[in-house]
């Protein structure tokens, strides 16, 4: 089914303007982003952590795909509120609620935009001593940056756009699609 097919038969969202990262592009990332973790840690204790709510579906499809025995961590974290616009400060809702010094720790992120949810993050878990940490994002939007921050791997860059699916929302909709879309503000 071609991507245009898909938002018409599958989902009928009218504000989506088009497909930027199809379904399969986006599976065979995260396997490829598996087996490189899988790899790269083998023998070694690995938490995945994921920032909740939008990279749940992202988190949980590398943790799949990553062959050996890890643990799975969750942070509630907050830059949007109910916007389209990141707001510039960081909520940290929900903690880890563990030690994670005994880990090598990687972010499972769903999208870097301005790249202040990440710093403050990483500067939090930091301080924690873990092993490692490293971020793994689906999405980079470089052209958004306002601090200094990188990813270790980012499996996408995409332009400056609003984008949904995949675990990003849109007002808490579009979740659910299984690609990522360009949507009409």
């Amino acid at each position: 089914m071609n991507s245009e097919a898909q938002i018409t038969d599958c989902f009928g969202y009218e504000c989506i303007k088009k497909v930027l990262i199809s379904e399969d592009e986006i599976k065979a990332a995260v396997a490829a982003e598996g087996r490189r973790i899988t790899e790269e840690y083998r023998g070694k204790p690995l938490m995945i952590v994921g920032l909740l709510k939008g990279s749940f579906i992202f988190a949980a499809d590398l943790f799949r795909a990553v062959k050996i025995p890890c643990e799975m961590g969750f942070m509630a974290v907050s830059s949007y509120g109910s916007g389209s616009v990141s707001k510039g400060s960081v909520d940290i809702t929900m903690d880890i609620g563990r030690d994670i010094s005994g880990y090598h720790v990687i972010i499972a992120e769903d999208i870097i935009d301005t790249g202040h949810t990440l710093a403050e993050v990483c500067r939090i878990l930091r301080q924690r001593s873990p092993l490692s940490l490293k971020v793994v994002t689906l999405l980079d939007k470089p052209e958004r940056r306002e601090v200094d921050f990188k990813a270790d791997v980012s499996l996408f860059t995409i332009p400056d756009a609003f984008v949904v699916g995949c675990g990003l929302d849109y007002g808490e909709k579009y979740r659910n699609l299984p690609f990522i879309a360009e949507v009409e503000l």
